[in-house]
């Protein structure tokens, strides 16, 4: 039976469920800016969890909560992303030098079991109150100015908390989009996910060695992530109809897959495979909305894209800067949380659409033609690198040449018309799969 509820006030200011970088973020700046946080984690750190390569606009905000050197310690310097095609000819690798603003070169590759754990502990050191093995069960907003927040604790007992502010950080979880019946699966995109770490593998000469690399196969594509132990992080994300396919166990089907794709296969020839290979549904979806009275859902529990440009991190982490402003207008100064809430709400849409538009069309014909033979006419291949980087949220002047960018997309399909048609009828036929074994909520 869960702990009875004193009825003299609340328990904390600021309940955040979730420890990942988005729910140790805010917590740590709540906690920061004097708020009595709990945050709650349903593992034990360190845990394992993929999602490896970091943006170069996740340096400012990792200064900012002041875990920069730890982090830098424990990460792979990545300059770069490479792209092969193999309709195309030698790879393309985008440098981050190279966009709009110069001031972020690089960005880093980080075991996410270590960078989780830096930032939830970070948390703590804030003044954040912590909790692991800690599964919330149930949320209730009740009538008045509080949120009572039942869980079951990793040895069997129950807990209970009152609070005046609820932040959803629950990832894929989606705690209060499925509560709330409120996540819709994206009808523009559908596809699934099977990874592996490597030792031994090639990674690219010098200063590139940390680059990711993106590699085009028939249903969809590889990532290729270095990190800093001598692992790599392999993975591919594909179309369900063919993950639908499999007649072999995992690990079979995963390096078969890898076959499918010869530059990859020959920088994997030396390379053996550390555990076993996992196998995920990587449906994209989004809840309706992101907030309402007394909570706000910041990363994935908002909002799951592909990770084709590895922005999974740094919209978790910003929406969680931004989410901090809200919550402390909330609680301090109420008649300034409606535009507070707001601009956040715009901003974090907005990031999510600017990269999906180009996650949706990756594996058209005529992205694989623009970003193999890239041009910098009216700044495009900055804006697009700035893009790559996670600059979409200071104010930096790229949209008018993503808006050139696309425009010639529209007008290179036009120019192809049965390429354009051949790629229009596949995708309908994909988007129309699914893994019934995968499916979540």
């Amino acid at each position: 039976m869960a702990t009875p509820i004193p009825e003299t006030g609340p328990d904390c200011d600021v309940f955040v469920l979730g420890g990942g970088p988005g729910g140790s973020t805010i917590a740590a700046l709540l906690a920061e800016r004097g708020w009595n946080v709990v945050i709650a984690e349903k593992e034990r750190h360190p845990r394992f969890h993929i999602g490896e390569s970091l943006l170069p606009l996740n340096i400012p905000l990792l200064q900012k909560l002041g875990v920069f050197e730890q982090v830098k310690r424990i990460g792979m310097p990545k300059y770069g992303a490479e792209f092969n095609s193999p309709e195309h000819g030698p790879p393309v690798t985008f440098d981050f030098s190279q966009a709009w603003d110069r001031n972020y070169p690089n960005a880093y590759e980080v075991r996410r079991s270590e960078f989780d754990e830096i930032l939830f502990r970070h948390s703590g050191a804030k003044g954040a109150h912590t909790f692991e093995e800690c599964r919330v069960t149930n949320v209730e907003f009740r009538a008045g100015n509080d949120v009572r927040i039942d869980a079951r604790m990793g040895d069997g007992s129950e807990k209970t908390w009152r609070a005046r502010f609820f932040v959803d950080a629950s990832g894929r979880d989606t705690f209060l989009a499925n509560r709330f019946g409120i996540k819709r699966r994206n009808r523009f995109h559908n596809s699934a996910a099977i990874y592996g770490h490597f030792t031994g593998a090639q990674r690219l000469p010098g200063k590139a060695a940390g680059n990711i690399s993106m590699f085009w196969f028939d249903h969809g594509w590889f990532w290729f992530i270095p990190l800093l132990d001598g692992t790599t992080s392999v993975g591919a994300v594909c179309w369900p109809y063919y993950m639908k396919s499999r007649k072999t166990d995992p690990t079979t089907f995963f390096l078969d897959t890898i076959a499918m794709a010869p530059k990859l296969q020959e920088r994997l020839r030396d390379a053996k495979l550390t555990h076993g290979v996992t196998a995920t549904g990587n449906f994209s979806y989004r809840a309706d909305r992101m907030h309402g009275e007394r909570y706000i859902m910041i990363g994935d529990a908002f909002a799951f894209i592909d990770p084709v440009f590895s922005s999974g991190v740094m919209l978790a982490m910003n929406s969680a800067f931004q989410g901090a402003d809200v919550v402390d207008a909330s609680l301090r100064d109420p008649p300034r949380a409606p535009a507070l809430l707001r601009r956040f709400d715009r901003s974090v849409r907005s990031g999510v659409d600017n990269f999906s538009w180009f996650i949706y069309r990756m594996t058209h014909p005529s992205i694989r033609d623009m970003f193999m033979g890239p041009s910098n006419k009216l700044r495009m291949q900055e804006a697009v690198l700035s893009l790559l980087a996670g600059d979409l949220f200071r104010g930096t002047p790229i949209h008018w040449s993503l808006r050139a960018f696309k425009s010639i997309y529209y007008f290179l399909n036009l120019l192809h018309p049965h390429r354009t048609l051949a790629a229009w009828r596949q995708r309908r036929r994909t988007l129309g799969e699914r893994l019934t074994e995968t499916q979540g909520p």
